[in-house]
């Protein structure tokens, strides 16, 4: 099965952020749209994960969970990779905290004594909000620099749990579902 390490939104935050992006929605992009209960940020995608390998990923995560305190996470500012302007991911982006930052490597030195690979590209910590699709053509993203500058949304909320997340792909969609909640070390 198909898995990655998320931080899930707490339900306010997701609306909040929906509402905020609906800018976007209503410009009629080529775009297949994230449902709000599903924005989440992902730490570490894991890829597929076969029976027993699942049991160290789950041991690391007890582990780190269990060594950081909660925190908070300030989500704003809308983007996109690879470009505004031949977008494949819209996003808004989340304050790479040293708590985020440290919660992500730790993470990946974690998993990286039982066999995942460890990233390398630079952590760019975001919520994505729809992916383009890929017949969108020339000029189809015309003006959207101009629509996400004027987007104003910042909020912050806390994180006090680590998510094991199971991606099913369908032809709407990755289906997103919780494998296994690990509540953080408590307040900091």
């Amino acid at each position: 099965m198909r898995l990655f390490i998320a931080l899930n939104l707490p339900k306010k935050e997701r609306t909040r952020i929906h509402r905020a992006a609906r800018a976007l929605r209503d410009r009629e992009l080529p775009v297949r749209w994230v449902e709000a209960d599903d924005y989440h940020l992902t730490l570490k995608f894991l890829g597929d994960v076969r029976g027993g390998s699942r049991d160290p990923v789950e041991h690391v995560m007890e582990k780190v969970a269990g060594e950081t305190p909660a925190f908070e996470v300030t989500v704003k500012g809308f983007g996109a990779f690879p470009t505004i302007r031949r977008p494949r991911v819209l996003w808004i982006g989340a304050q790479a905290t040293p708590e985020l930052r440290c919660l992500k490597q730790d993470l990946e030195w974690g998993l990286a004594e039982h066999g995942f690979e460890r990233e390398t590209r630079a952590f760019h910590p975001h919520v994505t909000l729809g992916r383009a699709d890929e017949e969108g053509g020339a000029g189809a993203f015309r003006g959207l620099d101009d629509v996400v500058a004027d987007l104003n949304h910042a909020s912050t909320f806390t994180v006090r749990s680590l998510d094991l997340m199971r991606s099913k792909l369908t032809k709407s969609g990755p289906q997103y579902s919780i494998e296994r909640s690990i509540r953080l070390a408590g307040p900091r």
